[in-house]
């Protein structure tokens, strides 16, 4: 008789464990980065009546006779389920869309989490502004003029200098993109004979020096008279500026003084060949024509002379039609495709792409990688112990956390401007919190009919 008192005082119990389990995820329903937990329940142990035996010539086997003592819980599972996505636009909101963790970092202790609501602290440090914790990542290394991230190296704490200055770049390359229309008439002087002299297509384009003072350079093209396929060129920075920045083309090891060379192309209208008045000539690969001027504003050198600044005219590949000078017949589209000097900027805003690359966004128009954000992921997630603040902890039993970037060894993509929602089903909650109160008060019966039992017993004997 008393075995069903407490078989259902352990149903009481247990059925309020897992009410509380409900309670908790009901209240976390709005909990960005939530997941959600899971009560399962199994039988605790059972008393034997009278064991089992095996058939015999005469009779045949009997089973076990065995009495329950109750249920307990088996375990509390947390749920890692994908939570839906919500769009604030805030850029430094981030939420994970596949496997993953951030890294935050407390002191010397790592805490992980799928909140994303983060935010820059006075330092420019990211951090979750709700304790302080500092994102993990890997900040940008500039070798030799070039950014990159090394995601093989340990993470630190993510640093944003909002306000910060880029250094002004000396132009090093230009690069044409244009079509010279091969109807162009030859251009002739009053006498009728052909006045190369006159540039029949002029295109414009700035370039820097190293303090990030701006330049104009000017390219002249003239179709050469009486040669097929074959056009003067001549450059000129600050032209008809008031002090001479004395320009020069060096293709070879002389100057050209005229600042002048000459473009030929085959009879697709493919480039083929650059050549300057002394004969120097490139043929092969990308023609880059070395084009030098005095930067006038710099402390002349050692012997006097004015520091010069050298860049290269990049014409494009020979025998190609991207982004490189053709000839057709059609319209000339001169222009300069790029070219790669600025000014001096700071740092306006910044934005992180779906692989957590931060990138800084400068007022000289610019844009420069400033750092990653880190994913961690485990064998077993559900192995995780909740540290509270919507963190997790590793443990034993959820293995060592794999640190690297999005998309590599199963980790998921990162959602700039938005949340993970918490993944919590209402309407799951809803029934199983009803199942629940059912079986609670069915136990609640159990134990009022045993003891309606057991005063039926001692009234017996009066």
């Amino acid at each position: 008789m008393m075995r069903s008192l407490y078989s259902g005082v352990s149903g009481l119990q247990n059925h309020q464990t897992r009410m509380d389990v409900i309670g908790n995820n009901v209240s976390n329903v709005n909990t960005i980065g939530f997941k959600k937990g899971r009560v399962i329940f199994q039988d605790m142990i059972s008393q034997g009546m009278r064991g089992a035996a095996r058939p015999t010539e005469e009779l045949g086997g009997v089973n076990p006779v065995q009495v329950g003592l109750g249920m307990t819980v088996a375990t509390i599972d947390t749920i890692h389920t994908q939570g839906s996505l919500q769009t604030t636009g805030n850029a430094t909101d981030l939420a994970i869309q596949g496997n993953g963790f951030f890294i935050l970092q407390s002191g010397d202790k790592e805490f992980y989490s799928r909140a994303g609501a983060f935010g820059l602290d006075e330092g420019g440090m990211l951090v979750n502004p709700s304790n302080g914790m500092r994102v993990q990542g890997w900040e940008a290394e500039t070798v030799d003029g070039e950014t990159f991230i090394n995601t093989a190296s340990d993470t630190n704490s993510l640093f944003i200098p909002v306000g910060s200055k880029d250094p002004a770049s000396a132009t090093s390359e230009v690069e044409l993109a244009c079509n010279l229309d091969k109807r162009t008439p030859e251009i002739m002087d009053g006498a009728g004979s052909a006045d190369v002299r006159q540039g029949t297509w002029q295109i414009d384009k700035d370039i820097y020096d190293s303090f990030g003072n701006s330049h104009k350079m000017t390219i002249s093209f003239t179709k050469t008279n009486g040669i097929n396929n074959q056009w003067n060129v001549a450059v000129a920075v600050d032209q008809g500026a008031e002090t001479d920045t004395n320009a020069a083309i060096e293709i070879g090891a002389e100057n050209n003084a005229n600042n002048t060379f000459t473009m030929t192309f085959d009879n697709l209208g493919a480039l083929q060949s650059a050549f300057d008045a002394q004969g120097d000539t490139v043929e092969n690969g990308n023609l880059l024509i070395p084009v030098s001027f005095d930067v006038l504003d710099a402390t002349p050198g050692a012997d006097g002379n004015p520091v010069r600044q050298t860049f290269n005219l990049n014409l494009g590949e020979v025998g190609s039609y991207t982004n490189t000078v053709t000839q057709f017949a059609e319209t000339s589209s001169t222009k300069a495709f790029r070219q790669n000097g600025y000014s001096m900027g700071y740092l306006e805003t910044f934005q992180i792409d779906s692989r957590g690359v931060i990138t800084g966004v400068y007022s000289n128009g610019t844009n420069r990688s400033l750092g990653q954000v880190a994913l961690a992921s485990f064998i077993n997630p559900g192995g995780l112990e909740k540290g509270g603040e919507s963190t997790f902890m590793e443990t034993i039993n959820s293995g060592e956390a794999n640190i690297g970037p999005s998309g590599i060894a199963g980790k998921g993509k990162f959602v700039s401007g938005a949340l993970e929602m918490s993944n919590v089903d209402l309407a799951e909650q809803f029934t199983d919190m009803i199942v629940t109160q059912r079986g609670f008060q069915a136990n609640s019966k159990s134990i009022t009919t045993s003891d309606t039992m057991l005063q039926e017993l001692l009234s017996l004997k009066r």
